[in-house]
């Protein structure tokens, strides 16, 4: 059986889900919600070969389209939701969050998106599924229990710095009135301090985007020219700083890097990878399961 690598032990941990081969990720906050379906895949359950073994769910990696295709298939009967409803990102690490209508759904999959240049999501239709894409950056799920509303968005350096956080939920506000203060967030399983190291310039960017306080508390000035970046950390302060309660957010306590053979990591295999998935909707009122 294969050991996982938590973060930290005494902190609490994700949900490990089996379905046969197949092993997805949830969140015992966000499984609490009843009108919420979520889930983070692993590499388990696909039949994708190779570096891509077995859950890829890219398309844009090299893999046969049958392969990535069936992989939806089985994640989807495994979560429960259709392959049809999913409604995908285009993700090429902006601030840009799009509001998702039933006029998208299947974009991505089924059809072709028409849209461009998105790495967030929100939406307040029941049945679609919002899907996001990682290797080591951060997914950030974000859920209106009031409004019953959900946005789902990739948080990278790029992201995570030009505060994408704050962008989604500020879409949610404007499309579905969503008070911060009401959300519940996730921040899910990525890369962590220990494993990622920035260059300079990079720091240099975080230094003039954050109060000295909190930058000093998420990047480590490793002397060399080298910082070690808490991606976790930061993405906490932008939800934090845009309003949502300390209590409402969970954090990952789960890094892709320390834990490849469970997950893609971008940087644990010098780029030889598929990818992994985030998953975030609405349940159907008459949905089963």
């Amino acid at each position: 059986m294969l050991k996982i690598k938590w973060h930290h032990a005494e902190e609490e941990k994700m949900t490990v889900n089996h379905r046969g081969a197949l092993c997805y990720l949830t969140w015992p906050m966000l499984s609490s919600i009843p009108f919420v379906k979520h889930a983070f895949t692993t590499r388990f359950g696909g039949i994708s070969e190779g570096v891509l073994s077995s859950m890829n769910l890219s398309f844009t990696r090299g893999d046969l389209e049958e392969n990535v295709r069936e992989n939806y298939q089985r994640i989807a009967e495994a979560v429960g939701f259709c392959v049809e409803d999913i409604v995908c990102s285009d993700q090429t690490h902006t601030a840009n969050v799009r509001i998702v209508t039933e006029q998208d759904r299947g974009k991505g999959i089924i059809k072709s998106r028409d849209y461009t240049d998105v790495d967030g999501l929100v939406t307040n239709v029941p049945g679609i599924m919002l899907a996001t894409f990682y290797a080591d950056c951060v997914p950030l799920y974000l859920v209106d229990p009031v409004n019953r509303a959900v946005g789902l968005s990739h948080s990278g350096w790029k992201g995570t710095v030009s505060n994408i956080a704050k962008a989604t939920l500020g879409t949610m506000k404007h499309a579905y009135g969503t008070k911060p203060k009401d959300v519940i967030a996730a921040i899910g399983p990525s890369i962590c301090q220990d494993c990622y190291e920035i260059s300079e310039d990079v720091a240099v960017i975080f230094k003039d985007a954050y109060p000295a306080a909190q930058y000093r508390d998420m990047i480590v000035d490793k002397k060399n020219g080298k910082y070690q970046l808490d991606l976790w950390k930061a993405c906490s302060y932008n939800l934090m700083q845009a309003g949502v309660p300390k209590d409402h957010i969970v954090g990952p306590n789960l890094c892709t890097c320390c834990n490849p053979d469970l997950l893609f990591s971008h940087r644990a295999s010098a780029g030889k990878r598929g990818n992994l998935a985030a998953f975030l909707g609405i349940r159907q009122e008459n949905a089963v399961n």
